[in-house]
């Protein structure tokens, strides 16, 4: 890393103003990791456009894998000046493998992943080299475009001509598919990944062509061997908690010959790969769905330090972040365990009797581990609670909190629990790739609590609003049993469904009443309506029954006015 490292809040690389294609003079170098088994066609194709590239040739290398191929593959006559064809390591196998192996040999201080189907453009180099001269914590993530399985493919001699002359986008006819188009939106989305939440930019780390730092790669740990498929997610993810911005550089283009195996088989990858992934990928929250299971990475890394501290305080924050409704976590207790000898002492008049009474209450629970001293962060877990020995969270507490930050994108949540004579006690819940950023940006003498809080966003909160409280009002009435508190929560949350479910009842039983009255009000409404015709039908009739009886008086009054007239 530089010394004095330009800062990115976020994922925000818009800060950052990288020098235009063609317009610059690079000084880093790139050594470019090329895993194959078999396709011997298709490496000629990657190696003669390799040899094409805009990016210095003095500054590149190239490292060619085999992973076993049967007959092994060789080097062609047109590739770059310096290449070298190794085979993996022996132990091993697969491309994690293979891109480990390469990575060893690797002298650049850019290491680019460059998969052995993959024909890079003219400055596709270039493209990413040019971010990795302005920071020392960028992955940069190349564009394919997919190229249709028709015909037979160009030679590399005209491959090389072509990406030269910059016509490699006429190389190939593009594939009708819809390639990575959902990477495009992704991309989109968050504007260009600029505002994309931590938890996001992994997915985009999707290897063939990816850049970054040999520094930062060994920081995050490299690829894991043990996986054969879904490196580059895993790689990715761990990146992200190792302080890394990931910036997709529309401008890195690449052909890939055909469709990728998780494009043809899209549903078997997934079957293969979530197992592995919900292994190590706590933010993928839909693959972690059992409460019962204990997982490789935790979601919450709980610290709590038992140096000076009384075993009894210790044991109510240890079990009640283990009762923990959020069920991915883990607890690091920190202790000078070093310092307990197993010779002969005095029982009860042990001086370090609490320190032992703490391991001995904890040593065979895989949820808990012990450390002399905390790391600076607790990846690859993307959080870590901080919580002061003697306090104790309530059941709901990490996972309300996690939540808060994550809808904030917070660095930094502070807990008040408490002040005394050296100040306000906090606990405090730490965004771990927040913090690896500040450690990389910080300069000497400052606050990595200060540089979080502005490349991310920091906030206080009052720890007994979120259910923080003391151990002589929360042990062991409550927390004694690890598990009584989440099977307390657990039976509440079923009660509360039952009710939930009596009352969807009564208002079914409610809107069926509503439709009989409604139905009978319609009935009253039409036999009113049918009286009111017949009422009026009745006093119509009766009007003519009345003009009818007028007419029959007014004749007989005039028959009898004439007989008296006659008489007369």
């Amino acid at each position: 890393m530089t010394a004095r490292e330009p800062r990115v809040p976020g994922n925000d690389y818009g800060v950052l103003d990288p020098p235009p294609l063609g317009g610059w003079e690079p000084s880093l170098t790139v050594s470019v990791v090329v895993p194959a088994r078999g396709g011997q066609e298709k490496l000629d194709l990657v190696l003669a456009a390799l040899s094409a590239q805009s990016y210095p040739a003095r500054l590149t290398e190239v490292i060619v894998v085999d992973d076993g191929s049967a007959p092994p593959l060789r080097l062609p006559e047109i590739a770059p000046e310096r290449t070298r064809l190794v085979r993996s390591a022996p132990g091993g196998w697969g491309i994690a493998w293979a891109l480990e192996s390469g990575t060893a040999l690797a002298e650049g201080r850019v290491i680019h992943r460059l998969d052995a189907d993959v024909v890079p453009y003219r400055e596709h180099l270039e493209a990413h080299l040019r971010w990795h001269h302005l920071a020392g914590y960028l992955v940069v993530t190349g564009r394919l475009r997919f190229a249709a399985a028709e015909g037979p493919p160009p030679a590399p001699g005209e491959v090389r001509t072509s990406v030269a002359e910059g016509r490699a986008g006429a190389l190939f006819t593009p594939d009708p598919g819809p390639g990575h188009a959902w990477i495009d939106e992704l991309v989109a989305a968050h504007r260009g990944l600029r505002d994309a939440p931590p938890a996001l930019l992994h997915r985009v780390h999707v290897g063939a062509t990816v850049s970054l730092p040999a520094e930062l790669l060994r920081a995050a740990g490299g690829y894991d061997p043990s996986l054969a498929l879904g490196e580059d997610t895993d790689l990715g993810y761990r990146l992200t908690q190792a302080g890394a911005v990931f910036v997709p550089e529309g401008e890195a283009l690449a052909w890939h010959l055909g469709t990728t195996t998780a494009m043809r088989r899209a549903a078997e990858v997934r079957r293969h790969n979530e197992p592995y992934i919900a292994d190590r990928v706590p933010c993928r929250r839909r693959l972690r769905t059992d409460p019962g299971r204990q997982w490789l990475v935790p979601y919450v890394d709980v610290v709590v330090d038992a140096r000076g501290a009384r075993f009894e305080d210790v044991r109510a924050s240890v079990d009640g972040a283990l009762a923990s409704t959020l069920s991915d976590v883990a607890v690091t207790v920190a202790g000078p365990w070093s310092s307990l000898g197993e010779g002969r002492r005095a029982p009860l008049d042990d001086p370090l009797l609490d320190l032992r009474l703490v391991r001995a209450q904890y040593a065979h629970d895989g949820r808990v581990s012990f450390t002399e001293a905390p790391a600076p962060t607790s990846a690859p877990a993307p959080f870590r609670l901080v919580c002061p020995a003697g306090w104790v969270p309530g059941a709901d507490a990490l996972r309300l909190l996690v939540e808060q930050a994550e809808r904030e994108g917070a660095g930094l949540l502070l807990l008040a629990l408490d002040e005394d004579d050296s100040g306000v006690v906090a606990a405090r819940l730490e965004r771990t790739a927040a913090v690896a950023r500040a450690l990389l940006v910080a300069r000497d003498g400052e606050s990595v609590d200060d540089v979080v809080a502005d490349l991310y966003g920091a906030a206080w909160l009052d720890g007994e609003s979120w259910t923080f409280r003391p151990a002589r009002l929360a042990y062991p009435e409550q927390a004694s049993d690890r598990n009584r508190e989440a099977a307390r929560w657990r039976a509440e949350a079923e009660a509360r469904r039952k009710e939930a479910e009596r009352a969807r009842g009564q208002v079914a039983a409610l809107k069926a009443e509503l439709r009989q009255a409604r139905a009978a009000a319609d009935r009253g409404r039409r036999d009113a309506e049918r009286w009111r015709e017949k009422a009026e039908q009745r006093r119509l009739e009766a009007v003519a029954a009345r003009r009818a009886l007028e007419r029959t008086l007014l004749r007989r009054a005039r028959r009898r006015v004439r007989r008296l007239r006659k008489d007369s």
